[in-house]
């Protein structure tokens, strides 16, 4: 059971970064973008096969963040350039990167890196063992993204990227180019996205052009579980709470496996939750209400 748990949390940890990644489009900016569910692939298959070709795995992670990056450049040039609708931007970018990520690997579905230098592996060395490292690894990082985002979204440039999720028409009154702070959030989005991806294929040393199918629920699924459950005002106890929300997400998923449920409803158990969690606000109004109600009934 121990073993378990472990493998929830060191696992959540390093799908916190696509979530950070995913709260980044649909909260700061409020656009949904489907991208990220080819961008994560990109992710593990570019750092994949730079390992493959006995590239430092710490160099094939960031070469995998800046290709996301790159996915994210062509989301926001479609979205903001050409004018198609954010949604349709993201599923003619997820949509590319298939044939894309296939073409990174080979033309073929998957790789593998048995027995191959992981970022994990370090730790390892010293005599860690695998979920440990994990999770030492994934919390170092997650921590460094969120007080870099913190920064970054306190500076000039970074508020004028919030700025531009909450009202653009004011942005725009102010001289700022919505089109490149758009553009700006998503390649800063797809590349969390990207990195998660390349920390996930090395800790199960494979990538699969598959492997982003659902990805999407899966980060809304943590960020709203973290809003929920971990309500912040402030912007950075906001981040810090969409980790908490993966590892919660995790451990849920973990626990309703080890207690028997089929494995093939397990996506239906994600978009149920999904679904329950972005209703909680709004039920825990109706509770309001209706407590307000029975007291003024009771007086």
């Amino acid at each position: 059971m121990t073993q378990v748990l472990l493998g929830a949390v060191s696992l959540g940890l390093l799908w916190a970064i696509m979530t950070i990644g995913v709260y980044i489009t649909y909260r700061v900016l409020d656009i949904a973008d489907l991208s990220v569910e080819g961008t994560l692939p990109l992710g593990a298959a570019v750092a994949c096969m730079l390992i493959t070709k006995d590239t430092n795995p710490y160099l094939a992670s960031l070469i995998a963040m800046l290709c996301g990056c790159a996915a994210g450049m062509v989301t926001g040039l479609l979205h903001t350039k050409l004018k198609i609708p954010a949604l349709l931007s993201g599923i003619l970018t997820m949509t590319a990167l298939y044939s894309i990520n296939m073409r990174i690997m080979g033309n073929s579905p998957s790789v593998y890196i048995l027995r191959k230098p992981t970022v994990f592996k370090p730790l390892q060395n010293l005599g860690l063992d695998a979920n440990l490292s994990m999770i030492i690894v994934g919390f170092v990082c997650a921590m460094l993204i969120i007080s870099i985002l913190y920064w970054f979204f306190g500076t000039e440039l970074g508020s004028a990227i919030r700025a531009t999720g909450n009202n653009q028409r004011m942005v725009r009154a102010q001289g700022i180019n919505t089109d490149t702070m758009k553009i700006l959030g998503l390649m800063i989005s797809n590349g969390l996205v990207a990195l998660s991806g390349a920390f996930i294929a090395q800790n199960q040393s494979f990538a699969d052009v598959q492997m982003g199918t659902g990805s999407i629920v899966i980060g809304l699924a943590s960020l709203i579980i973290g809003e929920v459950l971990f309500n912040s005002r402030g912007f950075y106890g906001r981040l810090f709470a969409l980790i908490l929300g993966a590892l919660v997400y995790r451990l849920i998923i973990a626990m309703v496996l080890k207690f028997g449920m089929n494995p093939n409803d397990l996506k239906l158990f994600t978009a149920i939750t999904v679904a329950i969690a972005l209703w909680l606000p709004q039920g825990k109004e109706i509770l309001r209400t209706f407590t307000k109600s029975l007291k003024k009934e009771a007086a």
